[in-house]
């Protein structure tokens, strides 16, 4: 009875009379499903190699000739959305969790600020061991240990600006959600998952982007004094410039370009187009982003039919009231205001961190002298003071800069493909460039080599103020340009405070990536010339280099609570400013 009353519903039509017209594939439908299985048959070859057993893979030099490009690209793009794929997992998780439990919040908030201040290198010292012996015999170890490293460059980035976007939800948006009575579940995929929506969107990315400047460290391995080359084109940048080959590295920018567009256009625009309906406005927005593929996908009744079954169970999964058992609400709810619950949940945290600060003195006095932390202090606050220099001034470029891109979807649409493309660019590729002109010109490498640590940085306050002048709500520009507000009293009083959480965790972030490339960029190295500007992450790469790991794991050490303390001392308090006072309700 089901069936029939189903088939009399979508075929009323015919049986009053009208006519059976079959539905014909037209263009859309074929250049839709051209697209569409390109682009499983390019991913599915790319995972085939991903798992290839180890001992074929690993004898095959990385060739440098530009007709191994193509190959090479697909594989650094496919470890990259793997990694993006881990990204969102982890921020859905991770985030969450720090937005809505305050205890968890003492945690795991300082623990991100760990976690981003740890070089990839670092991660890569201990995953790489342990991935290849879980994987003895296979590519997917060493692949593994790669996609975690382009991991810890974009994960970071994307959990702080999620934590941001759940921090500051309007009020009157979270109160109608709880005058429905939504379970917490769907208070998260209804409200507050699409509020977010928009600066996710850009922040991923960002973070994408992020992943390039990294690439050629997690492509190219050394374990135990074995060098494992992963096929991608971070192992062919590191081996042209090993080869001090300037016409590969120009071949590599090209495949680099090539793919950024590629994946900007059938990814990146049709998801920009798509959250522009989360947008928080009372009032219709004049001008949205346009996409040709999503048109596209739109308008093809080929996929609309596929992607129906997908579609209605997301909703229905959103839709579903997940909820805790009643006494387990009231539970956490009677100990989230419990003092007495806190002292002891404060006082679990102290003898942990007691119980680590004791086995790290235990092991530093072992191996280092006082002598020893005074270096690296000293490296730490010479590296500390570029990174506040070289942050105000990305902030003085790129806040205004942003804003006015940001207020225009016609400029961010041209925009954002240029931005993009220099977000990904590898600083890596303009260390030759710069040893030359350092040397050519006599300079001094302790100033000139420090731009380097903000290059690929200052791309985050860049996007994050764009993200946030896109979601500024129109109605409340009409109404500054009604009451003539105009000037520095728009900027103070208006635009400023509409994006200022989001500026706060661009800036978060690109000050911990300018710690992060700090190790790359006060060690530059072409061939047999090496020039070092000082500093904590010149500290560390020498330490690394040279075996010390007591001494690199000091630097490490240093370098996470220098970025702790500015995070706890600046950026932190910036943070309660931003949902006290610049929320947008």
């Amino acid at each position: 009875m089901d069936v029939l009353e189903t088939f009399v519903e979508q075929h009323a039509e015919v049986l009053s009379g009208a006519r059976w017209h079959l539905h014909q594939a037209g263009w859309q439908d074929l250049a839709a499903t051209i697209l569409v299985l390109g682009a499983l048959i390019l991913v599915g070859s790319g995972a085939h190699q991903m798992v290839a057993p180890l001992a074929a893979a690993h004898p095959l030099p990385i060739s440098l000739s530009p007709a191994a490009l193509p190959l090479y690209t697909l594989r650094t793009t496919m470890r990259m959305f793997v990694a993006i794929a881990a990204s969102l997992v982890f921020t859905f998780t991770y985030a969450t969790l720090a937005a809505k439990s305050r205890r968890a919040e003492m945690v795991l908030i300082p623990l991100l600020d760990v976690l981003q201040s740890v070089p990839v290198l670092g991660y890569l010292a201990f995953t790489v061991p342990f991935l290849i012996s879980a994987f003895p015999d296979s590519q997917l170890g060493p692949e593994l240990a790669a996609i975690f490293a382009i991991f810890t460059s974009q994960a970071w980035n994307m959990a702080f600006g999620f934590y941001q976007s759940l921090r500051t939800v309007p009020r009157d948006l979270d109160e109608a959600s709880r005058s429905l009575r939504l379970s917490a579940w769907q208070r998260f995929w209804r409200l507050e998952v699409p509020f977010a929506m928009p600066g996710l969107v850009w922040n991923t990315m960002m973070s994408m982007s992020a992943g390039w400047f990294f690439v050629v460290a997690s492509e190219a391995i050394t374990v135990d004094g074995r060098q494992i080359k992963l096929p991608g084109v971070g192992a062919y940048v590191a081996q042209a410039i090993r080869e001090h080959d300037l016409a590969a590295v120009g071949w590599a920018i090209v495949a680099m370009g090539v793919a950024i567009l590629v994946y900007d256009q059938m990814v990146f625009r049709p998801l920009v187009a798509w959250s522009e309906q989360f947008q928080f406005a009372t009032t219709p927005v004049l001008l949205r982003p346009r996409s040709w593929v999503l048109n596209l996908f739109q308008r093809s009744r080929l996929l609309r039919r596929a992607a129906r079954p997908v579609a209605a169970g997301v909703k229905t999964a959103a839709r579903a009231r997940l909820a805790f058992p009643a006494g387990v609400h009231r539970l956490g709810h009677r100990l989230s205001g419990s003092r007495s619950a806190d002292i002891i949940w404060i006082g679990l945290l102290l003898g942990v961190l007691g119980y680590v600060l004791v086995e790290l003195l235990g092991f530093a006095r072992v191996a280092l002298a006082w002598r020893d932390v005074a270096v690296a202090a000293r490296s730490g606050a010479l590296t500390l003071l570029r990174v506040v220099v070289l942050v105000a001034v990305a902030t003085a470029v790129w806040v205004p800069t942003g804003i006015a891109v940001g207020l225009r979807p016609r400029l961010a649409q041209k925009v954002q493909p240029v931005a993009q493309f220099l977000a990904a660019f590898p600083a890596n590729l303009l260390f030759p460039v710069v040893v030359f002109l350092i040397v050519r010109l006599n300079l001094a490498p302790a100033i000139w080599l420090s731009p380097l640590m903000i290059l690929g940085a200052q791309w985050y306050i860049l996007f994050n103020v764009i993200a946030g002048a896109s979601a500024f709500p129109p109605d409340l520009r009409e109404a500054t340009a009604s009451l003539r507000i105009r000037g520095w009293r728009w900027w103070r009083d208006i635009m400023l405070p509409g994006i200022f959480p989001y500026y706060v965790t661009g800036a978060i972030t690109a000050c911990g990536g300018a710690w992060n490339a700090s190790i790359v960029s006060e060690v530059v190295r072409w061939g047999p010339t090496k020039l070092t500007a000082g500093g904590l992450g010149a500290y560390i790469a020498r330490m690394t280099e040279t075996g010390d790991f007591p001494r690199a794991a000091l630097g490490i050490a240093v370098m996470s609570a220098l970025v702790i303390a500015m995070n706890r001392l600046l950026w932190r308090p910036l943070y309660v400013f931003a949902e006290r006072r610049a929320r947008l309700d």
